[in-house]
């Protein structure tokens, strides 16, 4: 315990360490969840590759309370995250419960269109290869007027900080090419630039490079670095209209809807 504590405290700038434990001890929310929070009060959710610590009534963006049902989708019966789940009404979620999907995030096949009224993804979407495809899936299962919250990290308090933001035009160049799961156009880059140091869990050099060797079946790899503007920029290729956006020290948060 000792050793990870003094890892933690080495491996990330001092503003980083001290929003995270102010945030941890006293239950600090991001400024705008006040303003935020009614798109999610007593109505009808999925969360792609869930539950995240940040919904729970300490987190940063504390919803899961406040929600009426919420279902649950991960890309496979084993994660990293997880361990091992399955299919069915088992998705646990701060103390309530809903029904767990199996598929993979950007197509949702199993799910019919316009029949949520929101749509969560935290510190998700950069593991997915193809996420203007993700969000355009995302947006068909939304009703009218649904609301889309997107949350991703800020490079700068993790270990893709050496990493340079992807354009929009790659983006949008992978969603054209249908790039799928299996890409590995950023696999140099990362094995380059990865901070180990921030990442300890990732093992050594060799270690993380096996692992994201294997990144089609553990989705370690984060494949793009994003920024506000290109966020921004994305959501806004998927017709949806950004109802606002927030960054603090370690994530970024996007807040859509759909019209």
């Amino acid at each position: 315990m000792f050793r990870s504590v003094n890892i933690f405290l080495k491996s990330f700038p001092v503003h980083v360490i001290i929003w995270k434990m102010s945030c941890k001890v006293f239950g600090k929310k991001i400024p705008v969840f006040n303003s935020w929070a009614p798109e999610f009060s007593e109505k009808n959710g999925l969360e792609i590759g869930g539950p995240s610590g940040m919904f729970n009534a300490n987190g940063y963006f504390p919803i899961y309370p406040l929600i009426k049902k919420l279902d649950g989708l991960n890309f496979s019966n084993s994660t990293v995250w997880e361990g091992t789940i399955v299919e069915g009404f088992n998705y646990k979620y701060y103390t309530k419960t809903g029904y767990q999907f199996i598929a993979e995030g950007s197509k949702l096949t199993k799910i019919s269109d316009d029949c949520y009224d929101f749509v969560l993804s935290c510190n998700n979407l950069e593991h997915m290869a193809n996420p203007i495809q993700a969000v355009f899936e995302w947006k068909r299962v939304l009703k009218k007027k649904g609301v889309m919250l997107l949350i991703l990290p800020n490079k700068e308090a993790n270990f893709d900080h050496r990493r340079p933001y992807t354009k929009l035009e790659h983006i949008v160049a992978d969603f054209e090419n249908n790039t799928d799961e299996k890409d590995t156009t950023h696999l140099n880059e990362i094995l380059a630039l990865h901070d180990l140091k921030r990442d300890p869990q990732a093992g050594s050099n060799e270690q993380f490079r096996t692992r994201c060797n294997d990144n089609f079946g553990n989705r370690c790899m984060h494949h793009h670095v994003f920024n506000p503007e290109v966020l921004k920029q994305m959501i806004e290729y998927c017709e949806l209209n950004v109802l606002g956006q927030f960054s603090s020290y370690t994530d970024h948060f996007v807040l859509a809807i759909k019209d």
